[in-house]
């Protein structure tokens, strides 16, 4: 039995990797995070037009009917380019979660994020972590509340909401009632909002959506823990890298045994938590049953690696891994704000123990 990547796995990967590092290298990622909102459209189609943007969209509606490990792979390239696009909120958590509610309501919706012409932020942060009496209502089509964090809606066409336990809802962004206000915080690469809504109406609703929530939250998941790793993959590769062309005491700082230990500790950290990642994405369309705790499993313990990785190889680099110029940071803060976005480690933990049985349900 083979447990490794297929060839049109392994060429997807190759692909998106050569196409991020010439098309939006840590120069342009410099660029991007001066504007008001990093996503930037033209690479957005850009993407499209490579079937990344569809990746897990139906074929009737445009897109190319993949799987999540597929989608892993390329959020896993993004990653480790740093590069800001909402692949994450519209490629990846609001398809699943429109293909799970199913209905024509979807479909247009579906096809706008393959072709590239829309992007959907989605705001379902109020659905494991309720703060500052957030919270949406939904009352004969219309929306009233506000909902925070919620992914990469600032700049969007449309957010799709996780209203309640049970329903979603869509709203575009210009509809009346709708505001919209980026969060700062300390990744520049994401653009998480406050959503806020009065009396909106509703473009679309989907009832009886309970699982297609579960299901958005586990691939959304997956995919961020796939992000962390691909961004912990660029840190270790500089670090090595840097480690090996740095002297100190007329020797490579590569040449002392505390600073090999490093590296090779980092790598030691990495490889076995790509294993996990891929076997959480594999499950989520082979082994359904297992997804919800394989997906708290890898986010929870791929973003505590994180944190440790991007300690350390920043420690690697001395002095100079600290400073803006030498764009560790980039990497650095993408892991931080990475960890809180769709639950932090305790947190998936805690859910992971309910869905083995071994604690009550919150």
């Amino acid at each position: 039995m083979d447990f490794g990547l297929s060839e049109d796995q392994q060429l997807l990967d190759q692909t998106v990797r050569g196409f991020l590092a010439e098309q939006v290298p840590i120069e342009r990622v410099r660029e991007l995070r001066e504007q008001g909102c990093p996503n930037d459209r033209g690479l957005w189609r850009a993407l499209a037009e490579l079937g990344l943007t569809g990746i897990l969209v139906p074929e009737a509606q445009g897109g190319s009917a993949l799987g999540l490990l597929d989608a892993a792979l390329v959020s896993q390239a993004l990653g480790h380019a740093a590069t800001p696009a909402p692949f994450l909120s519209s490629a990846v958590m609001a398809t699943v979660a429109l293909r799970a509610s199913g209905g024509a309501q979807a479909e247009p919706w579906l096809a706008g994020i393959a072709s590239g012409e829309q992007v959907v932020g989605v705001a379902a942060t109020e659905r494991f972590s309720v703060r500052e009496e957030a919270g949406l209502t939904l009352d004969g089509g219309r929306i009233s509340g506000k909902s925070l964090m919620a992914l990469d809606a600032f700049g969007a066409d449309a957010v799709l909401l996780a209203v309640d336990a049970d329903t979603l809802a869509v709203v575009r962004t210009d509809a009346p009632g709708v505001s919209i206000e980026r969060l700062a915080t300390v990744d520049a690469t994401r653009c998480t909002a406050e959503v806020a809504l009065s009396n909106a109406e509703a473009a679309a609703v989907f009832e009886g959506a309970g699982a297609a929530i579960t299901r958005m939250l586990d691939a959304g998941r997956i995919a961020l823990a796939a992000d962390t790793l691909g961004a912990c993959e660029s840190m270790v590769e500089q670090a090595v890298a840097y480690a090996k062309q740095r002297k100190q005491f007329d020797r490579l700082i590569g040449s002392f045994q505390a600073v090999k230990h490093m590296c090779s500790e980092m790598i030691a950290e990495v490889e076995p938590a790509r294993s996990l990642l891929w076997y959480a994405a594999h499950s989520f369309d082979a082994l359904p049953d297992e997804a919800p705790l394989m997906a708290c499993h890898a986010l929870a313990h791929i973003a505590e690696i994180g944190r440790e990785i991007a300690s350390v190889s920043t420690q690697v680099h001395g002095g100079i891994g600290w400073t803006d110029e030498q764009n560790l940071h980039f990497w650095f803060k993408r892991i931080a704000n990475s960890r809180h976005l769709l639950g932090g480690p305790e947190h998936l933990r805690a859910r992971a123990a309910e869905i083995q049985g071994f604690a009550p349900a919150a």
